[in-house]
């Protein structure tokens, strides 16, 4: 058997430690890639908007809107029209149609015919403005209390069109019926004749003095016609 002496021995041991210690330090190390994984924060803001961790990032492309990914409303000045190539905000188109309020109406003079009596009933703008009206009024015959008289008028086969009102101008429609003493109808004598505008909810009061209309039985139909310009046929 060799024998090998005590300081060559140790200078073998010496040399095997060294050699294990590297090969540990270089598999600890991977290029700093084994290690746990750590989070970066971005520097991106997205042009549109967006809800991060760190709070919402607003985006930076004019014109966008601003919303979250949360689902949040844009802010109102991003839901007016001016996003997506709309070129701004655009002011409501103002309403060209005659209200109530600008509104006169009258029954002018009765036009009799062929057992028919035929009054126009007519619309004057009393406004400052030009405004318009189109189709068929509203209307229906009311005692003093203002409990109403017969079935509401139905409309004559017409085609609607504009008419165009400047302050003071009118337009009429054709109220017709026959005459009771020829249909056999059952009658009243309205208090007035409430009128309502196209498209309008509130009415105007007429007082009624043509006497006796048909509100029920044979033949009590009332007719209203379109709205024509002017106050007669």
């Amino acid at each position: 058997m060799t024998h090998t002496s005590p300081s060559v021995h140790r200078a073998a041991l010496l040399a095997s430690a060294v050699a294990v210690l590297g090969l540990l330090t270089a598999c600890g190390s991977g290029g700093g890639t084994s290690g746990a994984p750590r989070q970066v924060s971005g520097t991106a803001a997205p042009a549109t908007g967006d809800t991060t961790a760190g709070g919402t990032v607003t985006g930076t492309t004019p014109g966008t809107d601003s919303a979250t990914s949360s689902g949040a409303t844009p802010p109102s000045s991003a839901a007016t029209g001016s996003a997506h190539g709309t070129g701004g905000t655009r002011a409501a188109a103002t309403s060209t149609r005659c209200h109530t309020s600008e509104l006169k109406a009258s029954v002018g003079r009765n036009d009799p015919g062929a057992g028919q009596e035929n009054f126009p009933v007519v619309l004057t703008n009393t406004s400052g403005r030009t405004c318009t009206v189109r189709g068929y009024p509203g209307a229906a015959f009311v005692d003093a209390a203002g409990r109403q008289l017969g079935p509401e008028p139905k409309r004559s086969a017409g085609t609607p069109t504009t008419v165009t009102l400047r302050p003071g101008s009118s337009a009429w429609a054709g109220l017709t019926f026959s005459n009771p003493g020829v249909s056999g109808a059952r009658t009243a004598t309205p208090a007035a004749l409430i009128v309502t505008p196209p498209d309008e909810r509130d009415h105007l009061t007429v007082r009624w003095t043509a006497g006796q209309v048909p509100v029920g039985g044979n033949a009590s139909s009332v007719f209203l016609t379109v709205l024509g310009p002017g106050t007669a046929p």
